[in-house]
């Protein structure tokens, strides 16, 4: 094999392994989206079975963590990869971290209905939550969607309808602290349900996060302290393209 031909190969060797890690980040993005579609059947039905085989099968996301991150490990270490590799791993790392912490956020709900098995949800805060749950989920199957076509202004739509996470919770909490009021003997029951619906609006967050990740893999800029919208808007303003 000439010089040509052992590069060449190398180089697809390389894209092969790039690609491997992003398919493994959107494995692992499906099973959080699993395990989250059960956990809020598992709360909505009052499921206390489904509820601990969630609990179980978390396993299940923590250990394509481990495996994605040391695969990243070893491609920085044998490639040290430049300019547009090396963003698409960091993205991948910080990625499956917070997916693994939505994972842990879908576990948190699901102990929640193991300690409640006779449910202690009203009718009104029921709807409230199975909403609020529907509402993180599309958030998470839109902006694992915006990573797999690297799509910035799908990621900017995620961030956006995250609003409508933390209105829901705001009105979820609101609703808990009166029951919480007018009956006191409920308030351990109600705090329960109160854990449950911040770690929904905390999945939210997570996802809001991988959206910059997304802005930082295209345009190779850092935006997390800055508003996502509003860098998208600077970066049309200048006339920017994707990074190289």
């Amino acid at each position: 094999m000439d010089q040509l031909d052992l590069g060449h190969h190398i180089s697809r060797q390389f894209n092969e392994e790039l690609e491997d890690i992003r398919n493994k980040v959107l494995q692992m993005g499906g099973i959080v989206e699993e395990q989250l579609g059960r956990a809020m059947t598992a709360l909505v039905a009052g499921d206390t079975r489904l509820a601990k085989q969630v609990v179980t099968d978390d396993y299940r996301v923590n250990a394509l963590e481990v495996e994605i991150d040391e695969e990243c490990t070893r491609i920085v270490a044998r490639r040290q990869p430049a300019a547009s590799d090396l963003r698409l791993v960091m993205a991948v790392i910080k990625t499956i971290t917070d997916l693994e912490r939505i994972g842990d956020e879908v576990k948190r709900v699901a102990r929640m209905v193991e300690e409640e098995p006779d449910g202690s949800l009203t009718e009104d805060i029921h709807h409230e939550m199975e909403h609020m749950g529907n509402l993180v989920r599309e958030m998470l199957r839109t902006i694992l969607d915006a990573f797999a076509r690297m799509d910035v202004q799908t990621a900017v739509r995620v961030v956006k309808s995250d609003k409508r996470v933390d209105s829901k919770y705001v009105s979820i909490t609101r609703q808990l602290i009166t029951y919480m009021a007018q009956d006191p003997k409920s308030i351990p029951r109600i705090l329960n349900i109160l854990w449950a619906a911040r770690a929904l609006e905390r999945m939210g967050d997570r996802c809001g996060n991988i959206a910059e990740y997304i802005f930082y893999l295209v345009h190779g800029r850092d935006i997390r302290h800055t508003a996502l919208d509003a860098a998208v808007i600077d970066l049309a303003a200048e006339g920017e393209k994707p990074a190289e």
